[in-house]
């Protein structure tokens, strides 16, 4: 009996030291939630850069390359159709590539890519988009039928050549004085809290 009491004691006593052992434990189970990470939460209109210069020049040369696929599409019959397909193929390209580019800037996503150099990106895309209007609308201009449709296309071919020109010139000039790189104060900002992150976990006590 004697020996009984005392494994029953020993026992008790056991689960007594487990759980004191166990409360004063620093090492305790969490139940926090962890949150996702809302990449895309933060994005929102950029209205200032709608309103500025760079915003405006890319409305409209949107706009310019639209109205000029639509002109020459609306051609039902070509020959030969070189010129025709050339000019489509550059209207539609310029007016996608711009309108991306459209998109990221004033929804602000640049920021969230800041190793890309928007700048010369932009820069290129209106480089390229001033030379292939300029190729394609003379193309079209000495390859036509002189119907209403090819004659309009090679005016908004002229006119949003122009456009892009002017970007291009602004775009030139904002990269050579070095104001090309959106993403590089937002990426200080992310180096800064970082930092203090990282300050705060080194000022905890060390748990033993």
């Amino acid at each position: 009996m004697r020996n009984s009491e005392e494994v029953d004691g020993f026992d008790g006593e056991a689960s007594n030291t487990s759980m004191i052992s166990g409360a004063s434990s620093p090492y305790q189970p969490t139940t926090e939630p962890v949150h996702a990470r809302n990449v895309l939460g933060d994005i929102r209109c950029d209205t200032e850069y709608l309103k500025s210069n760079f915003g405006i020049l890319k409305i409209t040369e949107v706009a310019l390359s639209l109205i000029a696929f639509i002109c020459i599409e609306t051609i039902m019959l070509c020959l030969p159709c070189g010129g025709v397909y050339f000019f489509e193929f550059v209207s539609c390209s310029a007016s996608v590539v711009t309108g991306v580019l459209l998109a990221v800037f004033s929804l602000r996503l640049h920021a969230k890519v800041p190793q890309v150099n928007w700048t010369l990106t932009d820069l290129v895309n209106t480089g390229a988009c001033t030379f292939f209007f300029f190729l394609s609308s003379i193309v079209l201009a000495s390859l036509n039928h002189s119907s209403a449709a090819e004659i309009a296309a090679v005016i908004f071919g002229f006119l949003v050549m122009c456009v892009y020109g002017l970007n291009t010139f602004l775009a030139v000039r904002r990269w050579r004085q070095g104001d090309g790189r959106p993403g590089a104060a937002p990426s200080s900002e992310y180096t800064r809290a970082r930092t203090a992150s990282r300050g705060e976990v080194e000022a905890q006590p060390e748990l033993q």
